[in-house]
């Protein structure tokens, strides 16, 4: 029964994907609107067939259907509800599933928010695109990822359960569902991008209309690295989070080009340049979720998180090259279009610090794409002999792109649009330059050692302050606007705090959490310590400044596992249990590792081996300083962008190509023109971080020119 369902919900996804290709194709071609108007009404089959497939799969799991290969694979009777449910994203064809029943919800969604534009053709070429890629992962389905497959022969009584590592921590619930709501939801924006290449429309606002879908896949994307990263800690006993795996480098790669293009968009929107880069970025972006999903999927690498060896592999390499192909393609034959009006004006401009964020974006992605892709480059050509590369590669290579970024996030919100001089640069950035300063003498005043890290520190506390000082004059405009216009002090607090969370801030939000991020990251690298504490029942041992006492023993049987935990009291406070844990028979143990955990440091315990008879254990600790701000600083980049994708009205410039600069001053404007027109923007076209003018909101004063911002927001000189 569940097997028929799911092939049924599969085959009606993947029959719906195809037809609807064939409608709207009949329709574009002849130019039908009844067709373009009918070929919208196959996104939502599409979702109802992996919607089946996905009860199908859920009543499979949870029942213990053992007549389904997936279930006898990855699932047992003694599997806790938990991940009986997680189970489907356990393994290669429960994947590929989850992805299938996302795209459908995007697709879904995609055609209800343009339901107002059935007729329009670019918006048909963007779904008709969906629905190839639709068709293609439901297509694998069918053939070789089949999650309905039935056992061949005898049905087993009981499953060989999940991967113990996947069934060690609740994380699992969400780690890989935000992974693949960010790496799916890329489709839309490369989707658009085709669909402006194919029709020529390239002067449409496309990239804005698409722009919160790009934001939204990239925060649940930032999330899903993050809960990863959490998990890692939690789950492997290793006292890390970030090992340079390539399964973990397959997800960075699309962040990181979907970074670039959060960007450069609202370059291209502000000033209409940059459109050749920007539909770059967007094809790179979903070629490199494409090649994510081969790297996971198809068991060309060995890591921790990739699946077992699949057929699956050379259908999803062909397909990435597809991809490039007719993005790059699309791209070449539209290349005299695409050619910008006017350029950047100057590189100490807002968009010249866009353009450089740009390029070590992209340099981050190669230096990280080269490390992940040289082993299996190497063996395939020096037939089968295999080569490693590993973190110290990666970490002299990217620290220095890094620390790079962040200077680029200190400096690029203080610039204006267009052009500047160095007396209203030295005006803004004067106190978060000093900031970083006194940051880095108190460092090395307090023992902190390392150019490094002390850069890493200085430059965070000048983007800290920069970001900072974007929010307070944020908060001051709408605070001194209120009181304007004549309310009382109690409402004008309460615009000021509007001020704050509005989505024009949600950008600055984002860079205190990235700042936050790479301090956790600083501390928990340069100055963790690791050792091992050899102790008795009731003895101390101290590493590191801390106290760690061997309390005693206790076994928890559970019917899905048994587990022998030590309980250890860690400077005489809060009790911890470590824990060696057996799930089912004939299977690994796995530790399970405690952490006491506070703002300053944490202390990461581990067993590391139990005697036979008596005698004492050894412990592993790991000491690491501002772990905590590494889970702080991710929960701030998520709600900076959820704020920054709040609808909401703002102004847009409409002097969108490159041109003369007028009288400075205030809505400064070229010889002979009107003072440029402030009107509400559709809230879809401008949803990214440090875009919006309430983050940059004072005046360019005494010769910033081409400055538009409002006299409220005058800071005295």
């Amino acid at each position: 029964m569940n097997g028929l369902l799911g092939h049924t919900g599969v085959l009606l996804g993947f029959a719906a994907a195809v037809v609807g290709i064939i409608v709207l194709g009949v329709g574009l071609a002849r130019g039908r609107p009844g067709a373009l108007r009918g070929g919208r009404l196959y996104a939502p089959v599409i979702l109802l067939g992996g919607v089946l497939a996905v009860v199908a799969m859920q009543r499979a799991l949870i029942s213990h259907d053992f007549s389904l290969n997936y279930v006898a694979d990855n699932n047992s009777r003694t599997t806790p509800l938990l991940y009986s449910i997680t189970g489907m994203w356990s393994a290669l064809a429960g994947s590929i599933l989850l992805w299938g029943v996302i795209l459908g919800g995007y697709a879904t969604a995609l055609v209800w928010r343009f339901r107002a534009r059935a007729t329009d053709t670019l918006v048909a070429w963007a779904i008709l695109v969906m629905y190839g890629v639709a068709a293609f992962f439901f297509a694998l389905m069918l053939g070789p990822a089949d999650p309905f497959r039935h056992v061949a022969g005898n049905i087993p009584t009981d499953g060989l359960g999940p991967n113990v590592l996947l069934q060690d921590n609740p994380l699992v619930l969400f780690h890989p569902p935000m992974l693949y709501l960010g790496l799916v939801g890329f489709t839309v924006p490369f989707a658009f991008a085709v669909a402006s290449l194919i029709t020529g429309r390239l002067d449409e606002d496309w990239q804005g209309e698409t722009r919160r879908w790009t934001l939204f896949a990239w925060t649940f994307l930032t999330l899903g690295i993050v809960l990863g990263a959490w998990w890692s800690y939690q789950v492997l006993g290793w006292g890390g989070f970030w090992a340079w795996d390539p399964v973990e480098n397959a997800s960075l790669l699309p962040w990181l080009v979907g970074t670039a293009y959060l960007h450069s968009v609202m370059v291209s929107q502000r000033r209409g340049i940059l459109r050749v880069w920007n539909l770059s970025l967007v094809v790179a972006t979903f070629s490199l979720t494409i090649l994510g999903t081969f790297l996971t999927r198809s068991g060309v690498i060995q890591s921790v998180h990739a699946f077992s060896t699949s057929t699956v592999g050379p259908l999803l390499l062909g397909f990435f090259g597809a991809v490039i192909a007719l993005g790059v393609g699309l791209i070449a034959w539209r290349g005299d279009r695409l050619r910008s009006v006017g350029g950047i004006d100057s590189p100490l401009s807002r968009e010249g610090a866009f353009l450089a964020n740009n390029l070590l974006f992209v340099l981050f992605a190669f230096v990280v794409l080269l490390g992940t892709v040289f082993p299996l480059l190497y063996e395939a050509v020096a037939s089968g002999s295999q080569v490693a590369v590993g973190a110290p590669y990666f970490n002299r290579l990217t620290i220095p792109i890094a620390l790079a970024l962040l200077f680029l996030m200190a400096v690029a919100p203080a610039l204006p649009w267009r052009k500047t001089n160095t007396t209203v640069l030295r005006g803004r950035l004067a106190v978060p330059a000093a900031l970083g300063v006194v940051t880095i003498v108190a460092c090395v005043i307090g023992g902190i050692h390392g150019i490094e890290p002390l850069l890493a520190f200085g430059l965070g506390a000048f983007a800290a302050g920069s970001a900072g000082r974007a929010l307070f004059l944020s908060v001051r405009a709408a605070w001194r606007g209120a009181r304007a216009a004549g309310q009382t002090p109690g409402r004008a607090a309460l615009a000021g705090w509007r001020g704050l969370v509005g989505r024009a801030n949600g950008g600055m939000i984002v860079h205190i959490g990235i700042v936050l991020l790479a301090v956790g990251m600083t501390g928990a690298t340069a100055f963790g310590q690791r050792g091992t504490v050899v102790l008795d029942r009731g003895a101390t041992g101290y590493f590191a400044g801390h106290s760690v006492t061997f309390s005693g023993t206790r076994v928890v049987h559970t019917p899905s596992h048994t587990s022998r935990q030590a309980v250890l009291v860690v400077d005489g406070g809060g009790r911890f249990t470590p824990a060696i844990t057996r799930f089912g028979a004939g299977t690994q143990p796995v530790g399970t590792p405690a952490v006491d955990s506070s703002w300053r440091s944490d202390v990461y315990l581990t067993i590391n081996s139990i005697p036979d008879r008596g005698g004492a254990w050894t412990f592993g600790v790991v000491v690491q300083p501002l772990v905590m701000w590494l889970w702080i600083g991710g929960a701030l980049v998520v709600i900076g962008s959820v704020l920054a994708a709040v609808p909401g009205r703002r102004r847009r410039p409409t002097d969108p190509v490159s041109a003369g600069v007028g009288s400075p001053g205030v809505g400064s404007r070229r010889a002979g023109s009107a003072a440029p027109t402030v009107i509400p923007t559709d809230p879809a076209t401008d949803v990214g971080d440090d875009s919006g003018d309430a983050l940059h909101q004072e005046p360019s004063g005494q010769g910033a020119p081409g400055s538009r911002e409002p006299a409220l927001a005058k800071e005295p000189r």
